[in-house]
């Protein structure tokens, strides 16, 4: 395939995961989360978020996305969200299908919320015609690549939690949030006031599965028939631990982030001042957004594969991973400055 900066999803695994897969499957174990791999993730990702932490895993993100407000939520809710959240943009609308819920969508400049745009959709609670808002959901990072500070996320927790409403996570780059801010996973989640994380891994070295994570006991009480209605319980579900162990420990996650928000900041230094490009978003991940014209970006993906983010404007998207190397990065910088000559 042609050097890809389409998406980290399109990177292999990390060796040190598929080494915890292949020592998974040496012995029996129970099936259907009771073996002592999920047991050992369940107790590692309390260390991380702390004692009160409830989690179960999951097949992908959708799934974890879904669940997660599917618990918060009766279907006469409301869930506020970006507009360029993966939740109102790239599921198929599985999250109304599946909870009932309405989806608000809420224009932002950079894919962040910020109270001031979320409070005025804080309307008509307890008038019977219309659906009840209930659940501010986030993205971390954003699918325009930007991070939310610990300050930020705090805003809008107390904002939804002065509204007896629920703040939620998508964090399938989390690890790309925490490196760029240099704090903890808690830091941005459960002591800035997040109420239901979905926590991924598969961007960022692992293979499939995802995790959902309650901090709250009252959140979990019902999930495992939840999980298991929608389908989403794995049977070997050791499968899916043992990777997030390889993950957590000995901050795999951290190492893999750091690395790829290195990659794409590397790629912003060496195409910023290329005469035609335009970065249109602060580089505080692994994503880089820019405005290429037309007939380069067709030339230029006749080598490299990556999304056109708004075909009206130009813009595109270009990922990096824990596997980019800065020889993909030159060959691709060479080859967009030849389209433009």
């Amino acid at each position: 395939m042609r050097t890809s900066f389409g998406s980290d999803n399109h990177s292999g695994v990390h060796p040190l995961v598929l080494k915890a897969i292949e020592e998974a499957n040496d012995d029996y174990q129970l099936s259907y989360g009771e073996d002592e791999y999920s047991e050992r993730a369940a107790d590692l990702f309390r260390s991380f978020f702390g004692q009160q932490t409830s989690v179960f895993f999951v097949f992908n993100g959708t799934g974890a996305n879904v669940l997660c407000l599917q618990a918060l939520t009766q279907p006469y809710h409301s869930v506020i969200c970006a507009r360029t959240a993966h939740i109102n943009q790239d599921e198929c609308g599985a999250p109304e299908r599946f909870t009932g819920c309405k989806l608000i969508p809420v224009e932002t400049k950079n894919g962040k919320l910020t109270p001031a745009l979320v409070k005025p959709f804080l309307q008509g609670f307890g008038f019977q015609h219309h659906s009840q808002p209930k659940v501010i959901s986030i993205s971390q990072t954003t699918e325009l690549g930007t991070v939310y500070t610990p300050e930020e996320i705090k805003a809008l927790a107390d904002l939804a939690h002065r509204y007896q409403m629920y703040l939620h996570m998508d964090g399938s780059r989390l690890a790309n949030a925490a490196a760029y801010l240099d704090v903890p996973l808690d830091h941005i989640t459960v002591k800035a006031g997040v109420d239901a994380l979905s926590f991924g891994g598969t961007k960022n070295g692992m293979l499939m599965g995802e995790a959902v994570v309650f901090f709250h006991p009252e959140h979990a009480e019902n999930f495992m028939y939840i999980r298991k209605q929608s389908m989403q319980l794995f049977s070997k579900g050791r499968y899916v631990a043992a990777q997030y162990l390889a993950y957590l420990e000995n901050d795999l996650w951290l190492d893999n982030a750091r690395y790829a928000n290195a990659m794409a900041r590397y790629l912003a230094v060496e195409t910023r001042d290329i005469p035609g490009v335009t970065i249109t978003q602060k580089v505080e991940s692994n994503a880089v957004f820019a405005i290429i014209p037309e007939k380069a970006r067709e030339k230029l993906a006749e080598k490299h594969f990556f999304y056109t983010w708004d075909e009206a404007t130009g813009e595109v998207r270009w990922m990096c991973s824990f596997n980019t190397r800065k020889s993909h990065i030159d060959a691709f910088v060479n080859d967009l400055k030849n389209t433009l000559l």
